[in-house]
């Protein structure tokens, strides 16, 4: 007869090369050489070819800079509902995109030049397509390392030919239909940058402007007669040589009021806002007039040879000032349109630097901001000015060089919001704001922020005064200069943009642009071009033209920050409803800023920046991308080392879950060793079951992109359900039972299974983490190569089919083990025992806990191995000393030592120890184990 075995060599102890430490930063570096070497990304669409389609449109960032952590959030957002949609089953391709026009990148590009006007137009739009150029390769490099999959040997730019076409050509189509026109109006001037600005381009930061209280005497001898002067206020004492008119709401209560400073014409709810702003003493109200009364009235101008005519507006309110508006028609939206209302000049005789044109030789030839205390001298020198102070208030500043803007009134190009063009019944405003309400919009809030947004903006400013974008294809007769009209003639430029880019408009004569031949009505056949170009979010906006194709049109989501409700969601949806007469969008996702854990932005001059690279160098991508999925991205969220170190520590826990579960799958091939659903043993199927569950709950939040549910669901699952539970409790059947027998089997079947569910779960946070897992989990027939190639698990796999009955029963006793583990530290606390093994467990269910008692005596042989201790007695009354649970009520347990010896092998107690003369220190368990693994041998 042979030996005995060794005992310690007949354990099934845990064996895997999957490390402990991830090492991250230096093995994701490996992993995405290795998917770029095997196409990747191209074998997963080869994959998904035939599925349903799923396309995220990408917003187009800048290529300028760094990406910043904010820049990461979207990107790795974007890339998570993709893998996301792809491993529910769809075709889902993700092409990126930059927008390359514009003045972030001819900022830069003059910065280095010291100046555009050392070179010629071509040069320097060459110099700008490789300053883009530059920047797009180290951003395709940074979305790489985050795990970002996608088309990036061909992604979107704005600057490529086709791309350029494409815009030009739906800046024609607006025209066409007759939208386009160009006008006169007050747009936002940027005098740093000297161009146009949308209303995208603007962002309110805080700023000082000098608040003034001015006179206008009245000035037609009518009551309340010429010794008495209407009071405006304003902020913007440089636009006063430009008033044009008074404005007074006709509803309001006016009165005039006998002060220290002569009689006053104010509203009569501002009188204490008057008295404490300009510190009048005496405020006597000598009598009152209906705003309407004032409509046609003249004022004499406190410095000007020049009387205004008081006018009526809805837009004057009660919130500051006197209730009177200074209007200058030339330097704001509602001055423009009063002004058109009552034939008033547009009048800003200013040059693009902000100087004065004409005026007073005090301020002409001075800039408007230079010109602001000059004038409030004059206010003074003329007895003019009744208050004076510094005010701070948020206001307009270039997005780009931060600078103060004004409101300036020059010729432009616009798009009629208002216009109801032929073959339509709406205008174009409406009928983008109905296509807004056809849109999903997450957060809810979105839809009636861009629809506020798209109801009150003013007519679009499509023309921009610089060099690097798309030209506005207009051309006008050297000779009358009437605008050419012929959109086929027009048209032919498309194709020298198809061939040569944009560039061809800077390259070529009008005669070799246009076909050959075309003439004005008037004869002459000699043509000049126009200068401006299009605004960024014409280029934007018409993203989804150029790069959505056939059934890729509408997306079905966009995705990016707040600020692009009044940018690239807006334009993508003027451009789309103007030229397909619909949204581009099914869906469109915001999400939040990211702050420091102060709640701060972050800034360079705080020095509270983090960038995702370094992040990456410091704790691996996926480390990032667990943030991201942690966050409830939808509000602000927060960054610092504080959280990393915290979510460092979630990343091993989950890691270990998946380590306990490889290092027990050693040699089990699913092919060969997994068992039937009707083999398993019962807790197994049960955790199959409460898996599947768990699988489906994360599938429907994936679809809804709850990102931070899925991660937190799937953390708690592997912390407290498997590796504080259920890996726990298998350890024993694991380690000791014999390795083919049917009992380790049915634990290890259940571990594949799960296991397999969890890590494609995971597969769209973790890229890096779940591609090493996979490499080890034992596979199937039917594994892929990557993760990333799998999909989800079927909605009822891994269920076992167990009855409804049972899994009630299995949810109970689990209840049952924390009160049980409870009362064993108490006892090792007491020194009664060591370790939990070394105890029996006496309980007792009461009538307060209906059913416990019946279902903990049918269940009684399988409580040992769930509360991993040596003995379980089921007791009929309440067993002496025993302690009521507080986490049960009506749960008594005792705690006493086990009967019996040790068990050598298995260390569990029992009173059979010693009864197998071959194996005289093992229990009655490992007599059985040992046996067969005899007997396999």
């Amino acid at each position: 007869m042979a030996e005995p075995l060794e005992l310690k060599k007949t354990l099934n102890l845990p064996k895997t090369d999957f490390p402990m430490k991830a090492s991250l930063p230096q093995n994701e570096p490996k992993q995405l050489a290795a998917w770029e070497e095997a196409h990747l990304y191209e074998k997963i669409l080869e994959t998904r070819k035939g599925k349903p389609l799923f396309i995220l449109h990408d917003g187009p960032p800048y290529p300028t800079g760094t990406i910043h952590l904010g820049t990461g959030l979207n990107k790795i957002l974007k890339d998570m509902i993709v893998k996301s949609e792809s491993m529910a089953g769809h075709y889902a391709p993700y092409v990126p995109g930059w927008d390359c026009h514009g003045l972030p990148i001819e900022t830069q590009v003059e910065k280095e030049l010291g100046g555009k006007a050392k070179v010629s137009a071509p040069e320097f739009r060459k110099l700008c397509r490789q300053f883009a150029n530059r920047y797009v390769e180290q951003h395709k490099r940074d979305f790489k390392r985050l795990g970002v999959f996608g088309r990036w040997n061909d992604p979107y730019l704005t600057m490529n030919f086709d791309y350029e076409a494409t815009i030009a050509g739906a800046f024609l189509e607006f025209m066409e239909k007759g939208y386009v026109y160009r006008g006169r109006k007050p747009v936002y001037w940027c005098l740093h940058d000297r161009t146009a600005l949308a209303e995208a381009e603007v962002e309110y930061e805080d700023h000082t402007s000098p608040s003034v209280w001015v006179k206008f005497a009245i000035a037609d001898g009518q009551k309340p007669g010429n010794e008495a002067s209407a009071v405006i206020w304003t902020t913007t004492p440089w636009t006063l040589p430009h008033n044009r008119a008074l404005a007074f709401h006709p509803d309001y209560d006016y009165a005039v009021v006998d002060t220290e400073n002569g009689a006053l014409l104010l509203a009569a709810d501002r009188i204490a806002a008057l008295q404490s702003e300009c510190n009048i003493k005496e405020a006597r109200v000598r009598e009152t007039f209906k705003g309407r009364e004032f409509e046609g009235r003249k004022f004499q101008h406190p410095f000007l040879p020049l009387q205004v005519p008081g006018i009526l507006a809805d837009y004057v309110t009660l919130d500051q000032g006197s209730g009177i508006v200074h209007t200058a028609p030339g330097h704001g939206a509602d001055d423009f349109y009063s002004g058109q209302k009552y034939g008033l000049e547009t009048y800003a005789p200013l040059d693009d630097r902000g100087v004065y044109l004409e005026g007073l030789p005090e301020y002409k030839g001075k800039n408007v901001f230079e010109a602001n205390p000059i004038i409030v001298k004059l206010l003074r020198d003329r007895g003019a000015l009744l208050g004076h102070h510094e005010y701070k208030h948020t206001y307009p500043h270039c997005w780009r060089c931060h600078n103060p803007v004004i409101f300036r009134a020059t010729e432009q190009w616009f798009i009629k919001m208002d216009a109801i063009v032929p073959g339509r019944d709406k205008t174009f405003r409406q009928e983008a704001l109905d296509e807004v309400e056809g849109v999903k919009w997450i957060p809810a809030w979105g839809e009636e922020r861009i629809y506020e947004m798209v109801e009150k903006r003013p007519d679009w400013c499509v023309s921009r005064q610089r060099f690097w974008g798309v030209p506005i294809i207009v051309f006008y007769c050297d000779a009358c200069g009437k605008r050419l009209e012929d959109f086929n003639a027009l048209r032919n430029v498309l194709d020298w943009f198809r061939k040569e880019g944009a560039d061809a408009w800077y390259q070529h004569t009008p005669e070799e642009l246009l076909p050959a031949g075309t003439k004005c009505s008037c004869g002459s056949t000699k043509w000049r071009q126009e200068h401006d170009i299009l605004d960024v979010w014409f280029d934007s906006g018409s993203s989804n033209l150029a790069v959505l194709h056939g059934a890729e049109w509408p997306a079905d989501i966009y995705l990016e920050g707040p600020d692009q409700y009044r940018g690239w969601f807006q334009s993508s949806l003027l451009v789309a409803t103007g030229i397909r007469n619909a949204a581009p969008f099914r869906g469109v996702v915001t999400h939040g800023w990211t702050l420091d854990e102060q709640g701060r932005p972050m800034s360079k001059s705080l020095g509270n920046v983090v960038e995702p690279a370094e992040i990456c160098e410091k704790w691996g991508a996926d480390l990032l991308r667990l943030w991201v999925a942690s966050q409830e991205y939808q509000a602000d969220v927060k960054m610092s080392e504080r959280v990393m170190e915290q979510l460092s520590e979630a990343y091993r826990k989950i890691r270990n879950t998946f380590r306990f579960a490889l290092g027990n799958l050693a040699n089990f091939d699913p092919s060969r060793d997994a068992l039937p659903n009707e083999q398993l043993e019962e807790i197994d199927r049960w955790m199959l079951d409460r898996t599947a569950e768990l699988s489906r709950k994360c599938r429907e939040w994936y679809a809804a992109y709850d990102f931070h549910r899925v991660y937190h669901a799937i953390h708690d699952y592997c912390v407290v359900d498997l590796s504080s539970f259920y890996w726990d409790v298998l350890k024993d059947r694991l380690y000791t039972k014999a390795p083919r027998s049917t009992s380790r089997r049915s634990a290890q079947t259940a571990i594949w299974k799960i296991s397999s569910a969890l890590v494609r779960l995971l597969a769209p946070i973790l890229v890096f983490t779940t591609e090493e897992i996979w490499k080890m989990l034992p596979a199937d027939k039917q594994a892929t190569g990557s993760v990333h190639q799998a999909e989800f698990a079927e909605p009822d796999s891994p269920a076992s089919g167990i009855s409804t009955e049972a899994a009630e029963q299995w949810t109970r006793l689990a209840q049952v083990r924390p009160a049980v583990l409870v009362a064993l530290e108490q006892a090792r606390a007491a020194k009664s025992i060591g370790k939990g093994i070394e105890a029996k467990v006496k309980l007792h269910a009461g009538s307060e806990a209906p059913g416990l008692q019946k279902l903990l005596q049918e269940r009684r042989d399988a409580l040992p191995e769930l509360f991993i201790v040596s003995q379980v007695e089921v007791e009929s009354a309440t067993p002496a000393g025993a302690v009521q649970s507080e986490l049960l009520p009506g749960l008594a347990i005792k705690i006493e030592r086990a009967d019996g010896a040790k068990c050598e092998r298995c260390w569990n107690y029992s009173t059979h120890v010693g009864e197998n003369p071959r194996y005289p220190t093992v229990c009655e368990r490992c007599t059985a184990a040992l046996a067969e693994i005899e007997s396999a041998a």
